[in-house]
């Protein structure tokens, strides 16, 4: 699988530098896909987890890493369209987490804040990056996340043009919820590929329920528009 490299590695983003400077932060990070974390944080809520870091405890720390670095990372290639950015900023997002570990206070769920972190920091990339926007580059060898398959050309087994006609739509699925406004964008993504609901979108984005409801219909409303050809 290949996949897209940054232009500028030391401007990916801003803060990664001092990763360098926390070895032992940037172990854990590493390693926490690895090894399981002893404990009893499984009958835990994240919240306390995350107030037993506050304590101190960094087994918590490698708990929450175990729990969500994948996700956080599917969902910030997501937003950027680039593996190796979206490891980055999954890395600065725990990073921020890890910073924030004694004023953390548990007002709002510990996802809710996780993922609002992870949001801030894509909009932000995306906001520094537009020059470099991938949605629409689709490469020959690469994977598809959705099918597991790859674009390859001309084939002409059984199924073929129907496959090939799945994997147009969902290019075109991509390049259009890509080219949504911000906000709409971001509750997309969290509401088709993270499966949150209304109310913790509306979190994240500092929204009501009923406000969300709306952003995410004018969404919709928009695909179903620019994907009229697909349906």
């Amino acid at each position: 699988m290949q996949e897209t490299q940054p232009d500028d590695e030391g401007r990916v983003i801003e803060g990664m530098a001092s990763l360098a400077l926390n070895p032992l932060l940037l172990q854990k990070l590493q390693a926490a896909e690895q090894h399981s974390v002893a404990g009893d944080f499984g009958e835990m809520d994240d919240a306390a987890i995350m107030l037993q870091l506050s304590a101190g405890n960094m087994a918590g720390f490698d708990f929450l890493i175990q729990k969500y670095r994948k996700p956080i990372i599917h969902f910030m290639y997501r937003m950027v369209r680039n593996q190796a950015v979206a490891e980055e900023l999954a890395q600065e997002v725990f990073l921020r987490v890890y910073r924030s570990r004694e004023t953390y206070r548990a007002e709002a769920r510990f996802s809710t804040w996780l993922y609002r972190i992870a949001t801030n920091l894509g909009v932000n990339y995306a906001r520094d990056n537009r020059q470099e926007r991938t949605a629409s580059t689709v490469y020959l060898d690469e994977t598809d996340s959705e099918t597991g398959t790859t674009p390859d050309v001309a084939d002409t087994t059984p199924g073929a043009e129907s496959s090939l006609l799945r994997r147009e739509r969902l290019n075109a699925i991509r390049q259009h919820v890509m080219a949504l406004p911000e906000r709409q964008r971001m509750a997309v993504l969290m509401h088709k590929y993270e499966d949150m609901d209304y109310r913790q979108i509306g979190e994240v984005l500092k929204l009501s329920e009923s406000a969300t409801k709306s952003l995410l219909f004018r969404a919709y409303q928009t695909l179903r528009e620019k994907l009229k050809d697909f349906v």
